[in-house]
């Protein structure tokens, strides 16, 4: 029975409690085979498979989904909140893969304020301690003398920055230096500090009804076009209305999880 779990080792495994997997496996999610006292066994290719299941942009289960809630609503300060980010990559095996989970967290979270489940303060506190514990997490990766310098950014005016946080954790692992940007950077900013040279790469994000699509274009082609003359790869992630690519339009790759940024990282810089 090497090759086989318990329902307590799958559970550890997939970073949930036993009843979750008992529920996966009743429900047919998650294949197992009982042994003639009852007990349920699972391969741990199917675990495995299940696992990457979850990873990238298929939904996570709501089990899940809810003990991260319950992890950034609780009073966890952020080396607690740092180790369960930790955890959680140990066990995904990539942080581009627990970023494309935790950034389903968020959405969850957001559907919660919105139906009145969670407050506006609770809404800023939950996101202050997963801030400052993903920041904690990014500092610790070390980086090489000479890493390629990549700039992170909000389109103007939007100051949801989450989603660069988990960006940055994603550049740090691949060895990228990330300059810092944040949200609402004035464009003209954007502008010298592309002028100036030393980044090879600008990635913006935009939020979900933060702009309209003709404000994100108006901007792409401004801040595409310079990036193109200073020889800066453009890359646009987020939930916004960004363009199509088109004619009209500086050259740019669009990313709409942290497994996309990863693939195209890895085809465009290598």
């Amino acid at each position: 029975m090497d090759d086989f779990m318990t329902s307590a080792e799958a559970a550890r495994f997939l970073g949930v409690g036993p009843t979750s997997v008992k529920r996966w496996a009743d429900a047919g999610w998650l294949e197992c085979v009982k042994t003639a006292g009852g007990h349920r066994r699972f391969r741990r290719e199917v675990v495995l498979r299940f696992q990457n299941g979850q990873s990238g942009s298929a939904s996570a289960p709501a089990e899940q989904l809810d003990e991260w809630i319950r992890r950034i609503s609780s009073d966890l300060d952020p080396h607690g909140l740092q180790s369960a980010l930790l955890a959680e990559r140990a066990r995904l095996g990539s942080w581009t893969r627990t970023a494309d989970l935790i950034g389903q967290v968020l959405v969850e979270l957001g559907a919660r304020w919105c139906a009145g489940s969670l407050s506006v303060l609770d809404e800023h506190l939950a996101t202050e301690r997963l801030t400052r514990g993903l920041v904690r997490c990014a500092e610790a990766i070390p980086l090489r003398a000479g890493a390629p310098r990549v700039l992170l950014a909000n389109a103007p005016g939007d100051e949801h920055t989450l989603g660069l946080r988990l960006a940055e954790l994603c550049l740090r692992e691949r060895g990228w230096n990330v300059l810092w940007g944040g949200g609402s950077l004035p464009v003209e900013e954007l502008e010298r500090i592309l002028r100036e040279g030393g980044c090879k790469l600008l990635g913006l994000s935009a939020a979900e009804n933060a702009h309209d699509a003709d404000e994100l274009a108006a901007f792409v082609r401004r801040i595409g076009s310079l990036a193109a003359e200073c020889g800066v790869e453009l890359v646009l992630g987020g939930a916004g209305a960004w363009p199509e690519a088109g004619a009209d339009l500086p050259r740019f790759r669009r990313v709409r999880s942290f497994r996309e940024l990863d693939e195209q990282l890895a085809v465009a810089i290598g």
